[in-house]
């Protein structure tokens, strides 16, 4: 994933140079990354980016007229103005567009960086004080990591950086191994690695001599938690006018764009509010090799009606055929953020490179408008774990449950979506440029002034589409919703849709021990046939069976895995055995221990 690394330390340059050429190195994982270094050795300031070509509206470093202020920028990154256009000249954007207003913020104090709009993180030098400030967005969406040493401190986008140079690091925390086991993330600040940790969001951490020697913090959610509700219809027109004002700055830019598709609402309120111009915006849906799922059927239909070209990323033979180095590549990229399944992410983000390197996501807006919760805890089948780690995995449930009292919008937008989906966004930021409008600040400040209640909640994205473009509001979702949805045939549509996604989902990963059995003895009339492919594109049950049953005995029934010292070598056996014959629905657990055992042989084993 494209951002910063290095290291501030007192020790010289000729031990720490090297350091930060290996850091950088670790990062550049694709032949259209760019990469860069700057070293400050008064101040001990030794830092390196990586960047996708041609996608960045700046180029490190920055610096302010008189050359005493040096800022490092990674990320998606608006101000209160305007956001700088990516292609503009780099002098005019240092004088006077983003560059220049982020320096700008920076000497204007307290405010720095409160003031930025978006995803991303820095480091600003000031050379005449001897100290580096280390930032990142409210939200702590665009990751870094660190790690305080005695002589240095040690920053990244990604873990793996500071592993390349302190390989004494790879040893995992049992709670974090607990919380990935229970919730596929780590919670807090924590990473999977013992003595490595997040910066949290909303930091702005003053940095001299190699430690850290003030951690502020530049905003709290409870700023907008205090703000002042509004009436329903007071609310929707509110929303919707920042919903106008706001998402122009998502399609800035010279570079050709994409938007991911999908049969529900969130990406077609961004459609509805701001059209591009026909032909001007690429459009594509994931899809899955049995048939065209709603996702696909409801994907061309808005692109008919916004007159912009349409293309469907199958998830198939392809796919499956190169399965292994998929899963392998994901676990290695997210450093164990992601279950195995996750592959497909960067399959797909892949095929959609090719498309356009930007990427339109309607990502996290049903979570922070309808407070929808992507995840939780999960019990563990018993005999899977042995006893000592099972306490981890409780551990879990409890700090979750304790995250769950907060308010609904804080828990979406400051604790699911930069724990749960960063690794899912890395995927993603490993190939695309990423644009996500529902994490705008002004319109998650929109938000939560909502009236309390779900009630305006559960139908504002209807309104917000019918309000601005009347057609697509009268396209039913994937799930049979629509603005004008409540005449019989539209009611029949929505329970035919519901049935068959229940029943999709019963016939893959949610398929009852006791309904395998009998989905065994008739395995002949291959009734997943009938459901499948509908509303989802994976299928791994079905696919960990037959096509990656080898792939599956090959990692599970190893001598390595099954010696992993917190799992039970019978149950692992009975898994593998109990999935593969066809009898017993083992998928959730098959793509646990696929990714756990990924992640001891990418970082934790010895090298």
């Amino acid at each position: 994933m494209p951002g910063i690394v290095g290291l501030i330390t007192k020790i010289g340059r000729e031990l720490a140079e090297p350091q930060l050429r290996l850091m950088v190195e670790a990062l550049q994982h694709e032949s259209f990354y760019e990469t860069g270094t700057w070293i400050d050795e008064p101040s001990g300031v030794y830092v390196g980016w990586t960047v996708q070509k041609n996608s960045s509206p700046f180029t490190n470093p920055i610096t302010n007229e008189r050359g005493d202020r040096v800022l490092i920028l990674s990320g998606d990154v608006y101000t209160d103005s305007d956001r700088m256009r990516p292609g503009e000249d780099n002098g005019v954007a240092i004088a006077g567009g983003l560059g220049g207003s982020v320096v700008g913020c920076a000497e204007g104090g307290s405010s720095f960086p409160e003031n930025l709009n978006g995803i991303f993180h820095g480091l600003l030098i000031d050379r005449c004080a001897g100290t580096a400030t280390l930032f990142n967005d409210r939200f702590g969406m665009h990751r870094i990591y660190y790690h305080q040493a005695k002589e240095a401190i040690y920053f990244g986008a990604e873990a793996k950086a500071i592993l390349a140079v302190r390989p004494e690091l790879r040893t995992p925390s049992l709670q974090s191994l607990g919380e990935f086991v229970a919730l596929s993330c780590v919670l807090e600040d924590r990473s999977i690695f013992k003595d490595i940790f997040v910066l949290p969001g909303a930091s702005a951490w003053l940095i001299r001599n190699g430690s850290v020697e003030h951690k502020h913090t530049y905003f709290s959610p409870s700023h907008w938690e205090e703000e002042v509700a509004l009436k329903p219809e007071d609310y929707k027109r509110q929303l919707r006018e920042t919903v106008l004002r706001s998402l122009p700055r998502y399609f800035a830019g010279s570079q050709k764009m994409g938007i991911a598709m999908t049969g529900g609402l969130d990406t077609r309120v961004i459609l509805a509010c701001h059209l591009p111009a026909p032909g001007s915006l690429s459009s594509y849906t994931f899809g899955s090799k049995y048939r065209d799922t709603y996702d696909v059927r409801v994907g061309r239909q808005v692109a008919q009606i916004c007159q912009q070209p349409h293309q469907v990323i199958e998830v198939g033979d392809e796919f499956l055929k190169a399965f292994a180095h998929y899963a392998e590549r994901s676990i290695y990229l997210t450093e164990g953020a992601v279950d195995v399944y996750r592959a497909a992410d960067l399959y797909v983000s892949e095929k959609a490179r090719q498309i356009a390197p930007v990427k339109i996501v309607g990502t996290y807006g049903s979570e922070i408008l309808r407070h929808a919760v992507m995840f939780k805890p999960r019990e563990p089948l018993a005999g899977l774990f042995c006893p000592d780690f099972l306490s981890h995995i409780q551990g879990a449930r409890g700090t979750y449950s304790a995250l769950r009292q907060q308010h609904p919008v804080t828990f979406a937008a400051f604790r699911q979506s930069p724990w749960y989906h960063h690794g899912i966004l890395a995927l993603e930021q490993s190939q695309l440029t990423v644009r996500s409008p529902f994490m705008d600040n002004d319109f998650l400040r929109t938000v939560y002034r909502g009236p309390r209640g779900s009630a305006v909640q559960e139908d504002v994205r209807l309104q917000l589409i019918n309000d601005a473009n009347p057609a697509l509001g009268n396209i039913l979702s994937d799930r049979g919703v629509g603005f004008n949805g409540n005449g019989l045939a539209s009611r029949l549509t929505r329970a035919y849709r519901e049935f068959t996604f229940k029943a999709e989902y019963a016939y893959d990963y949610g398929m009852p021990q006791s309904v395998a059995q009998v989905d065994h003895w008739l395995s002949w009339l291959r009734l997943e046939r009938l459901f499948l492919g509908r509303h989802k594109f994976l299928h791994f049950r079905v696919w960990y069976r037959d096509v990656l049953a080898n792939y599956v005995k090959e990692m599970l029934l190893d001598p390595r895995t099954l010696a992993r010292p917190y799992l039970e070598r019978k149950g692992v056996e009975a898994i593998v055995h109990g999935h593969l014959k066809g009898n017993r629905n083992y998928t959730t657990e098959i793509h646990k221990l696929l990714s756990l055992e990924l992640l001891h042989r990418l970082f934790l084993d010895p090298k």
